[in-house]
């Protein structure tokens, strides 16, 4: 399964933050978004956590506009969710929102998608030996120091952001056999959804 197509990135916003500043919120939205639709039980099985845990969250999550229900998937009393958007913006003025609770809710969740992508990269490299030998040269985790102003790593960070649009573009268009999820952080790795 992959992200949702034809789908917004949302813009959080104060009221929306606050909806999805919690730990199991954003994996349960994470797991909607690159594994695909699926019912609260299969989320809480493959998180460790209780159905009715993840029930609760995921009702958090349709309430301020994350996940919906899909419809097409359920069977009988069978609940089944997606994820609404394909991608989140993060706007840094909430870091400095007038609203303590504002400010705390946007350090969590930069906190949380800190931990995630390092997760992430723990994870491919504890299992990189089980990807196809393909894969083997087929990732990076690579840095560089550069000497620049705000305006010209606000360039970079936007010339960044419209190569990887490119590929996304690129991907849906060509669904070539040996495609697989790869996240792109400052590093790039394939990850499995299952």
């Amino acid at each position: 399964m992959s992200e949702p197509e034809n789908t917004p990135v949302r813009q959080l916003d104060a009221r929306s933050l606050r909806g999805l500043a919690h730990p199991l919120r954003m994996q349960l939205l994470d797991a909607l978004r690159f594994g695909g639709p699926a019912t609260a039980s299969q989320l809480a099985q493959k998180l460790g956590e209780s159905s009715g845990a993840t029930s609760y969250h995921l009702r958090q999550l349709a309430e301020y506009g994350f996940v919906e229900d899909a419809p097409e998937r359920g069977k009988g009393r069978e609940r089944w969710w997606k994820a609404a958007h394909h991608g989140i913006r993060f706007d840094d003025s909430l870091l400095t929102d007038s609203d303590p609770v504002v400010r705390g809710a946007a350090d969590l969740y930069l906190h949380e998608v800190a931990t995630t992508q390092t997760r992430d990269l723990s994870t491919w490299l504890g299992n990189r030996d089980s990807w196809p030998e393909e894969w083997s040269t087929a990732w990076d985790m690579s840095s560089a120091t550069l000497h620049l102003t705000p305006e010209l790593t606000r360039e970079l960070i936007e010339k960044m952001h419209t190569l990887v649009e490119t590929y996304r573009d690129r991907a849906a268009a060509e669904h070539a056999p040996g495609t697989e999820q790869v996240r792109i952080q400052t590093h790039a790795f394939p990850i499995r959804t299952d």
